[in-house]
């Protein structure tokens, strides 16, 4: 039993490592998502039906990656990520959807 609880402890301690992507919430009622939310976990909670990205799609995000944001819809609706006149995803509840920039626009990776 006592290594089972070490082992537990020492998973445990290396499962927080592993999450090295920043979490942030969109505000309630707020319709757009910053470029500086690039390379993060955005959540929206009490979001608007629809939901703007950047409107010049940005190539690198704060760290000099390539610009990539996670979308986790925490409900209550589904939520539309729309991105100049080319990209539309819609996010049910409950789900996460990842969103790269292109130099024609956005693509949703899978």
């Amino acid at each position: 039993m006592k290594n089972f609880l070490i082992y537990l402890v020492i998973f445990g301690g290396q499962m927080s490592t592993l999450q090295d992507q920043p979490v942030v919430h969109l505000h309630p009622h707020q319709n757009f998502i910053p470029i500086e939310y690039g390379g993060d976990l955005v959540e929206f909670m009490n979001a608007p039906p629809v939901v703007q990205l950047p409107q010049q799609a940005p190539m690198q995000d704060s760290r000099g990656r390539p610009w990539l944001i996670e979308v986790k819809n925490l409900g209550p609706g589904s939520v539309t990520i729309v991105g100049g006149a080319q990209f539309s995803l819609q996010v049910p509840v409950g789900k996460t959807v990842s969103i790269k920039s292109t130099r024609a626009g956005y693509s949703s990776v899978r």
